[in-house]
C-alpha cells in the first residue's frame, strides 16, 4: 500500500506432532510477520494442558529461550495481529485460550465477523461474560455450549452461527483444528513436514520451515488433525441459507500476501506482475522510467515495465527497519514512519518523466508525500499508476477502513485526486482488469471495497435488536 494508513488483519499458524512445535511456530510467524506487527503469540499443547506466551511487539521481540521453556508440547498454534476488531491492548492479542467444561481450547483468528455485535448481545443477554473486545472470543462462547459432547462438535456447530470472514487455527489438548469460512474470504493452507502437519495463512511459512505444501483448506472446510490422522468436515453443506458464493479477498493478491506465497490457487507475485501488465495496457504514457513504491508495488511495476518497454528503475529506497507504515496503531506513529520509510534517489529521478506504480491509494496523504519527494528530487513529470480500482467502500471482512469519509476515492473524482496528489496523470486499474489477472473465475473474488456490493448481509449495532427475527439462522 506504499505505506497507506489502513489497519491490517492477522496471520495464523499451526503445527501438529513436532518435537519442537513452539520453535516451528515462531519460524512460521516470522514468515507471516507482514500480516501483523502489533502483537504475537504462541499456544502449545503437551497432551494434557495448553500453555500460552503472547505479548505486544514483533515475533523476534516476543519470543526468546525463556519463552520456549514455558511452551512444552508437540502441538502449537501461533498468531500475529493487527487489530481490525478490538482495541490495541494485550488482552486482545491471540491465541485466545480458555478452560471450560470439556477441557481447554485456544483459538487464533484471521478475519472479521459481520454479525459479531448481534451474537455478542444475545450471548451477554444469556449471561456470558466477555474478557476481551475481540469478535474472535465469540467463537469460544458458541462452541462451549454444554450440549456439545466434544471440542470438534462444538467447533462445527459454532461455525453455523457466525457470518463473515474467519480462517482459524484451534488447539485442544489432543487436536489441531483448521477452519475456513464458507466463502473463503481469507486464505488457509495445509502442509506436511515429515510426520508433522502444518497449517498457515500463506505458503511462505511452509517454505521457511521446509514443509511441503499439500493443498489449500477449502471454503467451508473444518479440518481435524489428531493421532488418527487428518479428516475433514463440511458443516455448512446443505444448510439452509449457507450456500454462499466463493468470495476470496482480491486485496490479498493486490497487497496483503507475500509475493512468494501461493494463495487462492495462484502465486501472488505472478498475479501482481499481471496486474502491472494490464495497467500498462489500460493507462500507457510516454515516460523515461517506471519506479515502484516498495515493496508491494514492486511486482506490478515490473509488469508495467515489461509490457510498456519503459525501463524499471528503483528510484525509492526503503528503510526496512521501519515496518509497514499502515500497520502503526496511532496516527502520530504513522506520520513519523511516512517521513522516514522511503527516500528517493535524486540521480535516478532528476530530470526524468517518472511513472510511479503503487498498489493502492486509501486516504491519499502518503501518496501525496511520495509525489512531493519525487518533485523535490528533480522529477520532470510524475505519473501515478495504481494496480487496483479506487477504494470507494469500507471493508467488513478484516480490513479496517470502516467509513466512507476515510476513503479518498469515495469522496473525490479521479480528476480531483489527481490534483490533490499533484501528479501529471493518474490511472487506476479497472475492476475487470484486476479480476482477470488471476487464473481463477473472477466471480470467486470479493471486491466489495471497490464496488460497494457485499457478498454477505452486513449487521450493525442497531441490528442486534432484530435477533428474534433471525432465530433460524443465528439461533443459539
Amino acid at each position: 500500500m506504499g505505506g497507506e494508513n489502513i489497519k491490517h488483519h492477522c496471520g495464523i499458524f499451526g503445527i501438529y506432532n513436532h518435537p519442537h512445535a513452539a520453535r516451528m511456530a515462531q519460524l512460521g510467524l516470522f514468515a507471516l510477520q507482514h500480516r501483523g506487527e502489533e502483537a504475537a503469540g504462541i499456544c502449545t499443547s503437551d497432551g494434557e494442558n495448553l500453555h500460552v506466551v503472547k505479548n505486544m511487539g514483533l515475533v523476534g521481540d516476543v519470543f526468546n529461550e525463556a519463552s520456549f521453556a514455558k511452551l512444552p508440547g508437540r502441538n502449537a498454534i501461533g498468531h500475529v495481529r493487527y487489530s481490525t476488531t478490538g482495541s490495541s491492548v494485550l488482552t486482545n492479542s491471540q491465541p485466545y485460550k480458555v478452560d471450560y467444561s470439556r477441557g481447554q481450547i485456544a483459538i487464533a483468528h484471521n478475519g472479521n465477523l459481520v454479525n459479531a455485535q448481534m451474537l455478542r448481545a444475545k450471548l451477554e443477554a444469556y449471561g456470558s461474560i466477555f474478557g476481551s473486545t475481540m469478535d474472535s472470543e465469540i467463537f469460544v462462547h458458541l462452541l462451549a455450549k454444554p450440549a456439545y459432547r466434544t471440542h470438534v462438535e462444538g467447533v462445527l456447530e459454532a461455525t453455523k452461527r457466525v457470518v463473515g470472514a474467519y480462517s482459524l487455527t484451534i488447539l485442544t489438548e489432543k487436536e489441531l483444528i483448521g477452519v475456513r469460512d464458507p466463502q473463503g474470504f481469507r486464505p488457509l493452507c495445509l502442509g506436511k513436514l515429515g510426520e508433522s502437519y502444518v497449517l498457515a495463512s500463506e505458503t511462505c511459512a511452509f517454505d521457511l520451515i521446509e514443509a511441503e505444501f499439500i493443498r489449500e483448506i477449502e471454503p467451508g472446510e473444518v479440518i481435524v488433525i489428531d493421532e488418527k490422522g487428518v479428516r475433514s468436515h463440511f458443516p455448512h453443506k446443505g444448510m439452509e441459507g449457507m450456500d454462499h458464493p466463493i468470495s476470496q479477498c482480491i486485496f490479498e493478491h493486490v497487497y496483503f500476501a507475500r509475493p512468494d506465497s501461493t494463495i487462492f490457487h495462484d502465486n501472488v507475485g505472478f498475479v501482481r506482475e499481471r496486474l502491472g501488465r494490464q495497467l500498462a495496457k489500460e493507462y500507457p504514457v510516454p515516460a523515461d522510467i517506471v519506479v515502484p513504491v516498495p515493496d508491494s508495488g514492486s511486482f506490478a511495476a515490473m509488469g508495467y515495465s515489461h509490457e510498456s518497454g519503459i525501463p524499471l528503475a528503483h528510484g525509492f529506497i526503503r528503510n526496512h527497519y521501519i515496518g509497514r507504515t499502515f500497520i502503526s496503531p496511532t496516527e502520530a506513529g504513522r506520520s513519523l514512519k511516512v517521513k522516514i520509510k522511503l527516500n528517493p534517489i535524486r540521480q535516478i529521478v532528476n530530470g526524468k518523466r517518472v511513472i510511479v506504480v503503487d498498489d493502492s491509494i486509501v486516504r491519499g496523504n502518503t501518496s501525496k508525500s511520495r509525489v512531493k519527494l519525487l518533485r523535490a528530487a528533480g522529477a520532470k513529470e510524475v505519473h501515478m499508476r495504481i494496480s487496483c480500482p479506487p477504494h470507494i467502500s469500507p471493508c467488513f471482512y478484516g480490513i479496517d477502513f470502516p467509513s466512507k469519509k476515510e476513503l479518498l476515492a469515495a469522496n473525490s473524482s479521479v480528476e480531483d485526486i489527481k490534483k490533490f496528489l499533484d501528479v501529471d496523470s493518474l490511472g487506476y486499474l479497472s475492476l475487470k482488469g484486476m479480476l482477470e489477472s488471476t487464473t481463477q473465475d473472477p466471480a470467486n473474488f470479493c471486491a466489495a471495497c471497490f464496488t460497494g456490493k457485499y457478498p454477505t448481509e452486513i449487521f450493525g449495532e442497531s441490528d442486534k435488536y432484530k435477533l428474534e427475527n433471525k432465530r433460524k439462522f443465528f439461533g443459539l
